[in-house]
């Protein structure tokens, strides 16, 4: 049953609200494939039926202005109607009505459907979707009826639908329980409302099913984004009310460390972070920070540094990355950074084995060990720190909410640790608003010098491919490297796994079969993984046939050439980590993606090279998955807003969001008692840490 702000997670514990019997009412279908297709949907009740809302709205086109194959909307009046036998066994009879709207008069064919000749009498308005195919003849695919005068410029609504139920059913269904939005509870303030020109929630959703729907749509959104904006803001505060430990101290490490034992002189934006992240760690109050940036702008300088301050005062420092293998770079290139400091630190993951483990746990425990870099092994509860200030979180999307969390437990004492959530991932404003609404930001844009732009290209022909490993080949014989990536065949390492073996088989006997090839996938024991990395980076290996598990976080600069096989099956900032292995040394390189040219993702890749460009194209392009809660996969949480294009009305419910919680921080005034049991209804009560009014 949803509540006013749509549908609840369903690991939270609501808070129920009074309801109307008429939304609380079990949802019946005629009969029983219908009802399970209800089931798919999550329409159980009156309720969940009416927040159901349509995917589109498809603006009615007239019947002179009909092309030939075109697909379109008709809003037409029935003439005469008739059933037709059809000769070929088992099949229903066909449906036939002269259909007509102001300009023309055409046939219209219903396929299965004998009962429409009882039921689409001569006079009936009909909503008609399908296809004109020329002869003044429409095939129909979804048909209802209709009594929505506007209908013809607003269009018609779509709802999403499944096997077993159309979206002329749902529409049918949703008109059968119209008046039950009369029932449905008004959250927001009478004054907000005003102030904002939104019509009331009852208003909004039989505008959305039965008007126009952009109204009814803004105020929907809006919704939707103030319950976020809402619960950012009351994690913020929550945490600003903890205490950390003030790192203020002056810098004598890592001065050291950036003067005479740090390889390169950072850039100005590694700089500038160092000195935000250094005021953060200054203030008693706990560091949250994303650290977004280029590939290859070197966010690890930058992480290491806010792990040395933690050294210099005495405290510990901990780094963790999602997979082992990055977790195992990570160790590698901080070792290689530090150069001649001598800091003591240590690799923790899942494979460590237990003598070691238990030396790293009781060095950690007594403080002997300053810095450690692990998986979420760190967060176990036998993983003990002595005096944990700084927590550096890498990939921090890949990690549940909980596993991120649990770092705050860690710190010395009542005190929690300063974190910095790193990504490579750059994340567009929009993405800065929501997802990350309760963080601090800081962007990394410039490169270190010397890299040369990455050539990409689509190959979709045999020929193309010819060309590609052709490619290759010259660049082997060079002394260049190369990169070959196999398909995510599915979620699962496994799978893949034996894809990249068996591709890993077939280069060897056929298009590289004259080069040194490495193999490299999350399944190999960690030992072997080293090894094949370790040959590789070393140039023993000439060609590494990998998972994604290369993702991020390798370097090695002699590669050239990246060729990714089914690239389709990537998304937008996948393939943009995936092309950044390359391109890191003085050589030109190029990068190859194996897929259909029509692709909108990598028809960007092949165009854009800016990772914050394409962070805003994969937004636009993406748009499901969840933003808040522990789900952590995206936008489809909102089933109204739209975003990037709904950014204006995200500020609007941003600020709104703040002056609300200014006046009233708990949300205990009587105009936000309906406000407030919306958001833990959809939200759950642990999460918002609102207390329950007397």
């Amino acid at each position: 049953m949803p509540g006013p702000f749509d549908a609840p997670d369903p690991r939270a514990v609501p808070v129920r609200l009074p309801r109307p019997s008429r939304l609380d009412a079990p949802l019946e279908a005629p009969h029983p494939k219908m009802a399970e297709a209800l089931e798919t949907l999550g329409l159980r009740t009156v309720g969940d039926l009416l927040m159901h809302l349509p995917r589109e709205r498809r603006v009615a086109r007239q019947i002179a202005e009909l092309q030939p194959g075109e697909q379109a909307n008709v809003l037409v009046e029935v003439r005469s109607i008739r059933s037709r036998p059809v000769r070929r066994r088992g099949m229903k009879p066909l449906v036939e009505a002269t259909v007509a709207d102001q300009t023309g008069v055409m046939k219209v064919v219903f396929f299965n459907q004998p009962w429409l000749e009882r039921r689409y009498r001569p006079g009936t308005r009909l909503a008609l979707y399908g296809k004109y195919d020329g002869r003044n003849s429409f095939k129909v695919s979804t048909h209802s009826e209709t009594t929505d005068v506007g209908a013809a410029v607003e269009g018609v609504a779509h709802y999403p639908a499944s096997e077993g139920i159309t979206s002329t059913q749902i529409a049918e269904l949703v008109r059968a329980h119209r008046d039950a939005i009369a029932d449905v509870i008004e959250p927001l303030p009478a004054r907000l409302r005003a102030a904002e020109r939104l019509p009331d929630r009852q208003a909004a959703l039989a505008d959305m099913h039965f008007g126009g729907g952009e109204g009814g749509r803004r105020r929907l959104a809006f919704d939707e984004l103030l319950a976020t904006q809402l619960l950012f803001a009351r994690r913020r505060a929550r945490h600003a009310a903890i205490e950390a430990p003030a790192l203020d101290g002056p810098r004598t490490l890592t001065e050291r460390w950036l003067r005479e034992a740090l390889p390169f002189a950072p850039t100005g934006d590694q700089a500038a972070a160092m000195d935000e992240i250094e005021a953060d760690l200054a203030r008693p109050r706990p560091m949250q920070r994303l650290l977004m940036g280029e590939v290859g702008s070197g966010k690890t300088v930058v992480a290491l540094f806010a792990l040395l301050r933690a050294v210099e005062h005495g405290m510990q420092g901990a780094l963790m990355a999602p997979t082992e293998t990055l977790a195992e770079q990570h160790f590698a290139t901080l070792q290689r950074l530090l150069g001649g400091e001598v800091v003591p630190a240590a690799l923790l993951t899942g494979s460590t084995a237990a003598a070691r483990r238990a030396d790293i746990l009781g060095k950690l425990a007594s403080g002997e060990l300053s810095l450690v870099v692990g998986t979420h092994a760190l967060i176990e509860p036998a993983v003990v720190f002595d005096r944990l200030a700084v927590a550096v979180i890498d990939e921090q999307h890949r990690f549940g909410v909980r596993q991120r969390t649990a770092l705050d437990g860690k710190g010395p004492g009542d005190l929690v640790p300063h974190v910095l959530h790193m990504t490579a991932t750059p994340i567009p404003r929009t993405m800065r608003l929501l997802e990350f609404g309760d963080l601090d930001h800081t962007a990394i844009h410039e490169l270190p010098g010397g890299r040369k732009p990455i050539q990409t290209f689509v190959a979709s022909t045999d020929r193309e491919r010819a060309r590609a490993y052709e490619r290759i080949r010259e660049e082997l014989r060079a002394g260049r490297q190369a990169f070959v990536v196999c398909p995510l065949v599915e979620e699962s390492e496994q799978l893949q796994a034996r894809a990249a073996t068996a591709e890993y088989e077939r280069l060897k006997a056929t298009e590289l079969a004259d080069f040194d090839v490495v193999l490299l996938h999350g399944q190999m024991r960690p030992k072997a993984k080293q090894e094949a990395m370790q040959e590789f980076a070393a140039g023993g290996a000439d060609v590494l046939v990998a998972t994604s598990v290369i993702e991020v976080g390798i370097d090695v600069p002699n590669a050239t050439v990246m060729l990714v096989e089914n690239a389709e099956r990537y998304g937008i900032s996948q393939l943009h980590q995936l092309r950044g292995r390359i391109g890191r040394g003085g050589h030109a390189s190029v990068c190859i993606l194996f897929g259909p040219k029509e692709s909108p993702r990598l028809r960007a890749l092949a165009e854009h090279s800016d990772g914050f460009r394409l962070a805003e194209i994969d937004l636009e392009l993406r748009r499901e998955g969840e933003l808040v809660g522990t789900r952590q996969s995206g936008y489809g949480e909102f089933a109204v807003a739209r975003l990037p294009e709904d950014e204006p009305l995200l500020e609007r419910a941003r600020a709104r969001a703040a002056a609300i919680l200014e006046a009233d921080p708990d949300l205990l005034a009587p105009e936000h008692a309906l406000l407030a049991d919306a958001l833990r209804e959809r939200y759950g009560a642990a999460e918002l840490d609102l207390p329950i009014p007397a």
